[in-house]
């Protein structure tokens, strides 16, 4: 029974990050308003040093998850929060749409809690999710900046599938 739990557990995981992954950082601009009460980074983790994209806010990972994860949005849309995702969307059509499956069919939810800037040209996500209505775990999920975006890291989405027993010629 506990094994069960675990797997669970490693399938809302993976769900999990590579949801937030593909929602890491895309234009502000399409959200006219969302509420949260999470924290947000600081006005100094806001900002833009040189190509480097500025670090997004809880509330903006937030309001672009809850995009990601809507089954009417096509994953050609989606693409851009992977990092290198146009090329693992050509290689593993299917890759994004596997992720969320496995959010679905285990009803786990998901709220982003903090945005780390880990300097360079990487960032870290806190969220806190839960499956089934189970106890919220915590998950620190990497992006990259890439093409003037943050994007969730391509080993972490592939080691997720890889929890997931599933392989995608998207990681090869």
């Amino acid at each position: 029974m506990k094994l069960q739990r675990t797997g669970r557990i490693a399938v809302a995981a993976l769900a999990v990050t590579a949801a937030l992954g593909m929602s890491a950082c895309g234009s502000g601009d399409k959200h006219s308003s969302s509420h949260s009460t999470m924290t947000t980074t600081s006005a100094a983790a806001a900002t833009t040093t040189g190509s480097r994209p500025a670090v997004p806010t809880v509330d903006q990972l937030n309001t672009e998850l809850k995009e990601t994860l809507d089954p009417n949005v096509p994953s050609a849309q989606k693409v851009q929060y992977l990092q290198n995702g146009a090329t693992a969307l050509q290689k593993d059509p299917q890759m994004i749409n596997k992720l969320i499956t496995a959010y679905q069919q285990n009803d786990a939810k998901i709220t982003v809690t903090g945005v780390n800037d880990t300097g360079g040209d990487s960032i870290t996500a806190t969220a806190n999710f839960s499956i089934n209505g189970g106890q919220n775990n915590v998950a620190v999920v990497p992006f990259v900046a890439q093409d003037g975006a943050w994007k969730l890291s391509l080993d972490w989405a592939c080691s997720g599938l890889k929890n997931l027993n599933q392989t995608s010629p998207a990681c090869t």
